[in-house]
């Protein structure tokens, strides 16, 4: 099994409900929850956060186009964040999601320096790094009807551009969809093969011919993935 995300950026519309959602769920909601808040009712409120969307124009005006890209945790095959930790604080589970174990974090941030993707985030009340966890506890509770095992960014976004599932499976709607849209892997030539996968946007009818091909607007996101090394 492997489970991840397909996020669709051609559907998205940067409205940060997958970020909202997932902060509920892992914090203002959920007591004990992983994710905390700092001060979120003071002068000066700040936390950690699971995911960020961030918003990129492709194209040149006015043949331009807003792309919002939601970013998390991308649950690495060979996760970097894995090998450098120094305790075994961060690990794999069997279906390939990447967690923190804070009994074992010691906070010395080599995990958020070995990511390039900027998903971690570490929580300085509690001296341990925090991330994206795919809603272990949701997906895994059997107590909740099936359609809501699924990680709280999904069943928040309002267009349905997160899907969840096995990709592991090629008959799951995540490898179908994949395959069919031509997903993108960011960073691929890194070697950590991230398992979320991003839809490239679709070109405008009005678009010019140098981003109107599916193949240029695939290049369009890995130029956009390759502008997280400089954040």
């Amino acid at each position: 099994m492997k489970r991840g995300l397909v996020i669709d950026l051609d559907t998205c519309v940067g409205c940060h409900a997958c970020a909202v959602a997932c902060k509920e769920w892992n914090g203002a909601s959920a007591l004990g929850g992983p994710s905390p808040d700092y001060q979120p009712f003071g002068a000066e409120p700040s936390g950690v956060w699971f995911n960020r969307v961030r918003h990129y124009e492709a194209g040149d005006y006015p043949d331009s186009k807003t792309v919002n890209m939601p970013m998390s945790c991308l649950h690495c095959e060979d996760a970097a964040c894995v090998t450098v930790c120094p305790t075994g604080a961060s690990y794999k589970r069997e279906d390939g999601i990447v967690l923190v174990d804070p009994d074992k974090c010691m906070g010395c941030n080599y995990c958020a320096w070995a990511c390039p993707y900027g998903a971690r985030e570490l929580d300085t009340d509690a001296g341990s790094m925090k991330k994206c966890t795919l809603c272990a506890d949701r997906i895994d509770n059997q107590d909740l009807p099936e359609a809501e095992r699924q990680p709280a960014c999904v069943l928040a976004c309002p267009t349905s551009a997160r899907l969840f599932g096995d990709f592991d499976d090629p008959e799951s709607e995540v490898s179908r969809v994949s395959a069919s849209r031509g997903g993108v892997s960011l960073l691929d030539s890194l070697g950590y093969r991230p398992v979320n996968r991003y839809l490239p946007p679709r070109a405008p009818a009005e678009a010019t011919q140098a981003v109107s091909a599916p193949a240029s607007l695939s290049e369009v996101l890995r130029n956009l993935a390759a502008r997280l090394i400089r954040r």
